[in-house]
């Protein structure tokens, strides 16, 4: 894997668990994700620290993660993926950058865990599912546009019973719930402007009947 070329900044993380130091591209640490959700970054997607990201890997702390088999779409700096691999998870880091699988990898090391990385196009997704199957997905702000929905929609139930997707209500984010809200299962937590999703699309994939058998959320 490439080796990441730009300077990089840490940034911490604080969990109940203990916090988490990620590296940055220092072009990307000045643009603090808290603006309007319409809004585009100069810098590649996966470089910026998106409050979906963080939202999701304080929502998987402390989640019974031991030996399952995780993937994350669109990792990016690869919070989530921290977050499982510290619990105890097999996981594979995926993303469409190769500059971002390479700063997973390092992000991974730099907290005491080792992430598998793999590029992920979700149009030609076969090396992803030869990789799985998995017993859960993960997903932090990665419905941007239109054309995400369908692919996602038909790509998560061959990947894995249970999905976590986090998004701070992107618009393609809703044409994708309505219909995946008709197909499966569909628990939300909101923590702040982020809304975190559980699906469960069942047993088309992995070991589990319906999920891995994590507790409802009340």
């Amino acid at each position: 894997m490439a080796v990441v070329a730009e300077e990089l900044v840490s940034r911490t993380i604080d969990l109940p668990s203990g916090p988490l130091e990620v590296l940055q591209p220092d072009y990307a640490a000045e643009l603090p994700d808290d603006g309007p959700i319409e809004w585009a970054p100069v810098a590649p997607y996966w470089s910026v620290l998106w409050r979906s990201g963080v939202a999701l890997a304080r929502e998987l702390d402390g989640a019974p993660l031991r030996d399952e088999r995780v993937v994350e779409l669109g990792c990016g700096l690869a919070l989530p993926s921290i977050v499982a691999a510290r619990a105890g998870a097999s996981v594979l880091a995926t993303d469409e950058a190769p500059e971002a699988l390479a700063l997973a990898e390092r992000n991974g090391s730099q907290n005491g865990v080792q992430l598998a990385t793999a590029l992920g196009d979700w149009s030609q997704p076969d090396e992803l599912l030869r990789r799985g199957p998995f017993d859960v997905v993960l997903a932090a702000d990665v419905l941007y546009e239109r054309r995400s929905v369908a692919a996602l929609l038909a790509l998560l139930p061959r990947l894995a019973p249970e999905v976590w997707l986090a998004d701070p209500g992107r618009p393609a984010a809703a044409a994708f719930l309505e219909q995946a809200e008709a197909r499966w299962p569909v628990e939300t937590r909101v923590r702040g402007i982020v809304s975190i999703h559980r699906l469960r699309p069942g047993a088309s994939a992995g070991r589990g009947a319906g999920g891995i058998g994590r507790p409802r959320w009340s």
